[in-house]
């Protein structure tokens, strides 16, 4: 892992996909760049960044994320490295094997314009974010809703009188997007192009030379729209007019700018606002039709304007996390086919509806007692789909627990232990992570893990006394019991089970253990011949209590064992 803070890695390299199809079949070039930022936290981040085309066939090569990172391809495997989140990682595969991304599933950039998933890798942890920015490829062409456009227009229409024409969507973006109208020749009809604040174009019709409906009562024009991708593809709508009687004036708005506000998830039918345009006509010719243009997006399924009283209501579901804002054109005509535009921009506004949603990324449930303050114990993500307050999280848990949570990428949190650990005390620990979100009122979600304490040797064996006192008659059989000792250990298995041996040690130019034996599993100590108290009164020896840890740990007891003399006993007992 690199440990340049803040510095910018690029790499580029060509890639050919050839038999896309896109184009027919023309043999596309794309250069795949990898933007790379790295830096480092407690548990190791970084965030890698690629850009490729869209149509990609499944199993494409889309970055050696192995070289990209500095790690070694042998890593990505030893460490158990997976994409753990994203809404859109079906796109995506990581092959550990090559510790390279290829593509999973066929994009299009027109459903999907980009898409992050996190990498994550065990031992020790390792998180890293990539991004994935899908280039666009020109395989729409521009298309009108309808096959046709009827107009009626008044032969009174003046010059300079404007008629707007439906819009034509093309889903690809960019240069690849709707760049141009043109209206086939006439002598009629100039086209004039327009564009609003989202970057969707517009064609407007403005009158050159008056009509005359006794010499041509129907006009008929083709409106062709272009994009502006290789090779260029284009759609067209035929325009049917037919030439009124006098219609003297035209629509005009009341506002060229309409603004209003409605709260998410307000029921269907929700009033939203009324536009009003007045038409100085009398009769038919007065009466005027609201309508939408054509818009891109969801707007038509969420909204509907009544066309004779141009109050505009809710239909459909209102989402702030989907759309926080709608911009639609509205049409007002007349009957003799004069029009004015206007424009109405609908604000979204969130409420706290969407507790935050807790993903467990990676969890060490098993820890040793030694590992030092700061260890990485669990990664997490939040994810809370309102914005601004109701969007905002703090994350927590229990002080009376020795962890602390500490922010990462973002969305990404550590769980970090804040003190040591000692199994021999508190030997598995049930934690509870709270989230919650800063709306009114606050929603919250909870998160438990269990923690177990694994056993390190760090307690030696403990004897209940420094020294131990027992006698034996003379003359005892061999391997009869002398005495039995005993030590505790507060480990745990292998570390707190205990063995006993005999320190070597010489008696009358004997080893100690021609004298007694002590049971390594129990403690017992035998005879192992005979005593004669003329030869020896008492015994001193050193018992070794030894756990079975790595390294072992061990304890020593003095034992005294004293003799006692058979006569002695005969003359002492009562008659």
């Amino acid at each position: 892992m690199w440990t340049l803070f803040g510095r910018i890695f690029t790499f580029s390299w060509t890639d050919f996909f050839g038999n896309m199809y896109i184009s027919r079949e023309r043999m596309v070039k794309w250069q795949v760049r990898a933007f790379i930022l790295v830096f480092l936290i407690e548990a190791t981040v970084s965030q890698i960044r690629y850009s490729v085309p869209e149509e990609m066939r499944k199993n494409s090569f889309v970055g050696n994320v192995a070289e990209d990172l500095g790690v070694d391809a042998k890593r990505l495997k030893s460490g158990d490295a997976r994409i753990v989140s994203g809404d859109s990682s079906e796109y995506i595969r990581l092959d550990v094997d090559k510790g390279i991304l290829v593509v999973g599933e066929r994009i299009d950039r027109e459903q999907l314009c980009g898409f992050s998933f996190e990498i994550i890798l065990e031992n020790p942890i390792e998180l890293h974010r990539v991004t994935v920015e899908i280039l666009d490829v020109n395989d729409h062409e521009p298309a009108f809703k309808n096959k046709m456009i009827d107009l009626e227009i008044s032969e009174s229409a003046t010059i300079g009188s404007h008629f707007d024409l439906e819009s034509a969507y093309d889903p690809d973006s960019g240069s690849n997007g709707l760049q141009n109208y043109i209206l086939s020749p006439n002598d009629h009809f100039v086209l004039k192009q327009t564009s609003n604040a989202d970057g969707i174009k517009f064609a407007v019709m403005i009158l050159q030379k008056p009509l005359d409906r006794e010499l041509n009562p129907r006009v008929s024009l083709k409106l062709i729209a272009v994009d502006g991708g290789t090779p260029q593809r284009s759609g067209t709508v035929n325009i049917e007019i037919s030439v009124l009687d006098v219609n003297d004036n035209a629509p005009v708005f009341n506002q060229s700018l309409y603004k209003a506000t409605v709260v998410e998830n307000s029921p269907i039918g929700t009033y939203i606002t009324t536009v009003n345009a007045s038409d100085a006509d009398s009769g038919s010719h007065g009466a005027v039709a609201y309508s939408f243009s054509n818009v891109k997006g969801k707007s038509t399924e969420t909204f509907e304007i009544d066309s004779l009283t141009g109050r505009i209501t809710v239909i459909g579901n209102i989402d702030y996390e989907k759309d926080k804002k709608y911009e639609i054109r509205v049409i007002a005509k007349d009957k003799g086919g004069l029009s004015d535009a206007s424009k109405i921009i609908i604000e979204v506004i969130d409420i706290n509806d969407n507790p935050p949603i807790t993903n467990i990324m990676s969890f060490s449930s098993l820890i040793s007692e030694d590992v030092p303050p700061g260890t990485t114990v669990a990664v997490f993500n939040v994810k809370d789909a309102d914005s601004e307050r109701n969007g905002q999280i703090t994350c927590s848990v229990d002080s009376s627990l020795p962890f602390k949570v500490q922010s990462s990428l973002t969305d990404y949190y550590n769980l970090l232990s804040d003190v040591p650990f000692d199994r021999e005390t508190i030997p598995e620990y049930n934690i509870s992570i709270t989230v919650i979100d800063s709306g009114s009122p606050p929603l919250s979600t909870k998160a438990y893990l269990q923690l177990k304490i694994s056993d390190v040797n760090d307690n030696a064996p403990v004897f209940k006394s420094q020294e131990y006192s027992a006698f034996i008659v003379e003359n005892n059989k061999p391997g009869v019991s002398i005495f039995s000792i005993s030590a505790h250990d507060s480990d745990w298995k292998q570390n707190a089970r205990i063995s006993y041996f005999l320190e070597d040690k010489d008696v009358s130019g004997s080893a100690i253990s021609t004298y007694v034996s002590v049971n390594a599993n129990s403690g017992v100590i035998h005879a192992v011949h005979s005593f004669d108290y003329e030869q020896i009164k008492q015994l001193s020896f050193i018992v070794k209590a030894q756990d079975g840890g790595t390294p072992p740990l061990s304890t020593t007891v003095i034992v005294n064992v004293a003799v006692a003399d058979t006569e002695s006993r005969k003359r002492t007992a009562p008659r």
